[in-house]
């Protein structure tokens, strides 16, 4: 069935457009957040941008944005905003608040930046159920992880080197708002995470286990399931 075109209905469409481009203003409140020094501010307004990334798309279909503005390529917008906020940004934050080994910041941050590109290009990034195929680029997480558990230089250099390599793999990589799957389940555990994961940004150096058992948990969550839905395609 088609959409229904009324002026309400195209202002409902360009409304989520507007929801989808307000994640420019915040990467750039992100941005000045890494260039004034401010770690745990560039961090929450990256937050703030995957929030806003886990929810336009959902209006996105409730409203036939497609069909209502055929003229208007929302995906290209999502897309552009979505680089610069779970690559770009994230690899500046890398470069200028994590450490890594000596020498080995920039070609680190050029890793991250290039292998990025292979996901948002790759046109079977999806699996037929939703999940993401190799490693869906999310370096806004990975940031978050890297800031506040503070592994050793090395360590975080192997983890991003084996984050990219993951990348042009057949890993699935759950997609919490798309597989079907489990989604009362696995939205209730991201909103732990990104509840606990905010608390903990905001209250660093503090670690309060009242926020870091839950996210770690919900972390471990996130990590069976992809291992489960990757063994079970080996297994089929």
């Amino acid at each position: 069935m088609s959409a229904t075109l009324t002026p309400f209905s195209k202002a409902k469409a360009w409304s989520v457009h507007a929801i989808t481009a307000s994640g420019a203003i915040l990467a750039l409140l992100a941005l000045l957040a890494v260039l004034e020094g401010r770690p745990q501010a560039c961090l929450l307004w990256l937050g703030v941008a995957l929030v806003v990334d886990g929810l336009d798309g959902t209006l996105a279909r409730k409203f036939e944005v497609k069909e209502v503005l055929p003229q208007f390529d929302g995906t290209t917008l999502d897309l552009v905003i979505d680089y610069l906020t779970y690559v770009f940004i994230p690899a500046i934050f890398v470069y200028r608040f994590v450490p890594l080994p000596e020498y080995s910041a920039l070609p680190v941050v050029g890793l991250i930046l290039v292998s990025s590109l292979f996901c948002f290009c790759n046109v079977n990034m999806k699996s037929h159920d939703n999940y993401f195929v190799g490693f869906p680029a999310a370096w806004n997480v990975v940031a978050a992880y890297l800031f506040l558990l503070e592994f050793s230089p090395w360590t975080t250099l192997l983890g991003i080197v084996a984050l990219a390599a993951l990348t042009v793999t057949r890993m699935k990589f759950l997609h919490p708002f798309r597989v079907r799957q489990f989604m009362p389940l696995n939205i209730a555990v991201t909103i732990v995470w990104m509840l606990c994961c905010a608390g903990l940004i905001v209250l660093y150096p503090r670690q309060p286990l009242g926020l870091l058992v839950p996210w770690l948990l919900a972390s471990a969550y996130f990590l069976g399931v992809c291992l489960w839905r990757t063994a079970r395609e080996w297994w089929a």
